[in-house]
């Protein structure tokens, strides 16, 4: 299913007045179903490759005050991204000299954990970056597959940090040092915690944090943290 107006609004913590004027803007990809029909749809794909085609800096547009419409904080479900990478694990100097290698790896050493086919899984990883890199800029990618191949239905995200930063087609021609594998099982929940990554990775603090190679303990910490800052 197709999002709406409040959908948008509520996955990039801003009001609805906002989206309007992204529209207007040519800024945010929506369409109507005809001319004569008054509301805006967006496909999910298309906010999806909208919100990685992006600068970080861009979904964290604040509300100008004489705007009507109360504005939402960035991610609609609290703690969500604590509950993901609690699901989930982090990996520390995984080797790997280029996109392909690192996935690889990646998901040969989580596979067990997660029951899936590690050879499937980063197929399926590789066929959506061949569709656009997963890389938001500032040195922080985003690596998922378009389908599911999770055997639960719990979101869990993989936090990788390679051996060395490597280059990942990144936008603003950063090399990654940092990586969110998302292992989500429905497109709304998955387009939460992308925006939310998105919204993290454009925080000075967030990006020293990630690029010291925490610890689960301390990266749940910092998340939590933070989560309870900008989720309402």
């Amino acid at each position: 299913m197709d999002l709406e107006i409040h959908d948008v609004a509520e996955l990039f913590g801003v009001s609805e007045s906002t989206i309007y004027r992204w529209i207007s803007d040519g800024k945010i990809p929506a369409y109507r179903m005809n001319q004569l029909h008054s509301h805006y749809r967006f496909s999910i794909g298309e906010i999806e490759d909208w919100l990685l085609s992006r600068k970080p800096d861009m979904i964290n547009e604040n509300d100008t005050p004489n705007e009507t419409t109360n504005p939402r904080r960035p991610g609609s479900k609290q703690f969500n991204l604590f509950r993901a990478v609690h699901k989930g694990t982090v990996l520390h100097n995984v080797p790997g000299q280029n996109k392909a290698s690192i996935i690889q790896n990646t998901m040969k050493y989580a596979a067990k954990d997660f029951q899936f086919d590690p050879d499937v899984a980063a197929e399926l990883i590789l066929d959506r970056e061949n569709l656009m890199s997963t890389a938001l800029g500032n040195g922080i990618a985003v690596p998922h597959a378009r389908d599911s191949f999770l055997s639960t239905g719990h979101d869990a995200i993989i936090v990788v940090f390679p051996e060395e930063p490597l280059e990942y087609g990144a936008l603003d021609g950063k090399a990654v040092h940092t990586l969110f594998f998302l292992l989500t099982g429905e497109a709304r929940r998955h387009l939460q915690l992308l925006a939310k990554i998105a919204h993290l990775s454009s925080k000075p603090e967030a990006l020293e944090f990630f690029k010291a190679k925490p610890k689960k303990t301390q990266i749940l910490d910092y998340v939590k943290q933070w989560e309870s800052q900008v989720a309402g």
